[in-house]
């Protein structure tokens, strides 16, 4: 997979350039100071992965990652945690706090990897096929997935897709989230954000930003926060 690197600060592009070194099946093509030197080289090459900073001189990380080609993924590379929520509104595949360990680069980078397989096949005409009370089908990668509601985990939109994930598998599909939530039962999925949908069965923990699920920290997006506490967490707290 080919990337580049997006950050005005010079220390910080060598710290991920050498995590790139350090992870395998990674093509580093270009190391940029800003969004708009990086742009020559997204319009004439296929651009697979950007390490992206969010606070820059002009256009920032968020505003810029808005403009790029849909087939292009996004990592942000951050100093400050409090963006992480706006980062997955614009479909980021995850989100790095420096100074970014390389577990945790590789991590992320896997994840990406993950997804590129699955876009790069046939999605076309993919969608909902089946309804029942505790299922549905999918139609996905040119078969038809069973999927039984309890075992989704969450839901993740991203680009023109949604990624079902359950503990065993994750299954693609073109669609948009909002079709996808209409077909899901109201009392166990809930939308906390404008890019995941969650099962509230599998919920660990939470926290005022955060949904843990497993090994997943799932967003929770400001306009989506009162009616998911409201409705499924403050009603459930057992009291003294």
């Amino acid at each position: 997979m080919n990337c580049i690197i997006i950050d005005d600060e010079p220390l910080a592009r060598e710290a991920i350039e050498m995590l790139i070194s350090q992870t395998a099946d990674l093509d580093l093509i270009g190391s940029f100071n800003s969004p708009e030197t990086a742009t020559n080289l997204i319009e004439r090459n296929k651009v697979e992965l950007i390490f992206l900073d969010i606070q820059m001189p002009g256009i920032n990380g968020i505003e810029f990652a808005r403009t790029i080609p849909k087939e292009t993924f996004v990592i942000f590379t951050t100093a400050y945690s409090e963006f992480a929520t706006d980062s997955y509104e614009v479909d980021a595949i995850d989100y790095l706090i420096k100074p970014v360990k390389l577990e945790r680069f590789q991590k992320a980078v896997e994840k990406a990897h993950i997804y590129s397989k699955l876009f790069k096949a046939d999605y076309a005409n993919n969608n909902i096929e089946q309804v029942a009370d505790d299922f549905f089908f999918v139609k996905a990668d040119r078969k038809i997935f069973k999927i039984y509601f309890n075992n989704i985990l969450f839901i993740q939109g991203l680009k023109d897709y949604v990624v079902m994930h359950s503990e065993n598998q994750k299954v693609i599909t073109a669609m948009n989230i909002k079709t996808i939530h209409d077909q899901l039962p109201k009392d166990t999925f809930v939308r906390v954000s404008k890019s995941y949908i969650i099962n509230v069965k599998h919920i660990g923990s939470v926290d005022n930003n955060t949904v843990y699920i497993g090994t997943n920290e799932i967003p929770i997006g400001s306009i989506y926060r009162d009616f998911f506490f409201n409705e499924f967490v403050t009603k459930k707290i057992v009291g003294r």
